[in-house]
């Protein structure tokens, strides 16, 4: 961004320039920053790598509740489990493999989530709650995740995954690109909308944004399209990978390389099993992993452009350490405690009369993680759907959104011819 009035971004603490208010408004109409919040509620992980508003003065700000959205959030994540489990049809079918729940609690939750905060009664006390756990919660229940990967049985599709990776991340953003420029949307707005569909998201977006001076028009636009279709991604790709009979490893990598943000694409995986969403989760790291090499280049260029002299006033702050975010790292330390089997099993020696109680004489540790993982992921499902505004993703422009489906569609088609072949 070109100077210090444009510094706000999704993923830093926003400034409350009037500027930035105006930008926005002249997109969404009397929308405020608070409920632009709403379109980054499907990665609240993220944390700016760039810096360049100038050193704000030290002060404790006021405490908000975070209770009562702690607590909504749970109570639709309970009532979304108990959906799931409901003895008839859509949510229990019968297969030739035998009975199935195609409908995932965590699916369910976010869109029980959107359908209460959109059209039931919603307090606005109940945000700083539901951001909370979107911050919290999620980056635990990936690191949690990680203990049911063996790396192992990885050998047989790492490469084929990898080249998939990099292929769609490249295909992603060269299709945003070319429909942009035949759509007549601007080239900052095309390129961020592909760097947001090919590697993960608002993360993506918000850190590529002030490196290419994008003003705050360009990250409403990109921001709201890339959610709007991830969100969508989320929920189709479960259901046509049924139709196809795709394998659990397929649609794993297929999730992972194809939906947008993070949390997305680990719903959709395990909405189809377990193995696949320990896939998907996998897949989704890499390409956030990749979201590295990226910035850093752009990051050293911008820190550099923007050191001048003149400039000093306003020190440019680049924190390497978040080009790779710290879940990350956690995944794979959990992936190989679990391959090297360092994650213990407890054994019980109960008596007589406590055995005869249906207690298991062993619990295994990873089994417990996956558990807890797959549920936080349910309640932190709910938090993103009580926090989707669907009357601000709606206002994102016509050329916007014809941009984002396309690099969307062809991210997923091209992303599934690719993993049937190379995987």
């Amino acid at each position: 961004m070109s100077d210090a009035s444009n510094s706000t971004s999704l993923g830093a603490s926003p400034s409350n320039d009037a500027d930035t208010q105006a930008a926005v408004s002249r997109y969404l109409g009397s929308v405020s920053l608070e409920s632009l919040g709403s379109l980054g509620s499907m990665e609240g992980i993220y944390e700016s790598i760039v810096e360049t508003s100038p050193p704000r003065a030290a002060g404790v700000a006021k405490a908000q509740r975070t209770w009562p959205g702690m607590l909504l959030a749970a109570l639709v994540a309970a009532a979304s489990v108990g959906i799931h489990y409901l003895p008839f049809a859509p949510f229990l079918v019968e297969r030739p493999s035998g009975i199935a729940r195609p409908i995932s609690a965590a699916i369910i939750a976010i869109i029980a989530g959107v359908l209460f905060r959109n059209f039931g009664p919603w307090s606005p006390a109940a945000t700083a709650g539901c951001k909370k756990i979107i911050k919290k919660v999620i980056p635990i229940a990936i690191v949690l995740t990680g203990a049911k990967l063996n790396l192992i049985q990885l050998k047989d599709v790492g490469a084929g995954a990898l080249a998939t990776i990099i292929g769609c991340i490249g295909i992603a953003m060269l299709s945003a690109v070319y429909l942009g420029k035949l759509l007549g949307l601007g080239k900052r707005v095309a390129l961020l909308i592909g760097v947001g569909t090919g590697i993960c998201g608002n993360s993506a977006i918000v850190a590529v944004a002030p490196l290419i001076d994008s003003d705050d028009e360009d990250l409403v636009l990109s921001v709201g399209t890339v959610n709007l279709f991830g969100l969508i991604a989320m929920l189709v790709l479960p259901a046509i990978g049924s139709m196809i009979n795709i394998s659990d490893n397929a649609f794993g990598i297929w999730a992972g390389t194809s939906v947008h943000a993070v949390p997305q694409a680990v719903a959709a995986g395990y909405a189809f099993s377990l193995e696949a969403g320990t896939m998907a989760t996998l897949a989704k790291l890499v390409r956030v992993a990749l979201l590295a090499p990226l910035v850093c280049v752009l990051a050293i260029y911008y820190a550099r452009r923007h050191s001048a002299p003149t400039d000093r006033s306003m020190p440019v702050v680049v924190h390497y350490a978040r080009l790779v975010p710290w879940f990350v790292w956690g995944f794979a330390a959990m992936a190989t405690l679990g391959t090297l089997g360092l994650i213990p099993t407890m054994v019980f020696s109960p008596t007589e009369s406590v055995r005869s109680w249906g207690i298991p004489e062993s619990v295994s540790l990873t089994m417990v993680a996956a558990w807890c993982g797959k549920m936080l992921l349910i309640w932190a499902m709910a938090a993103i759907g009580l926090e989707v505004n669907v009357r601000v993703l709606g206002g994102v422009s016509g050329k916007a959104l014809l941009c984002g489906l396309g690099a969307s569609v062809i991210l997923g088609a091209v992303s599934l011819l690719l993993v049937l072949i190379l995987t």
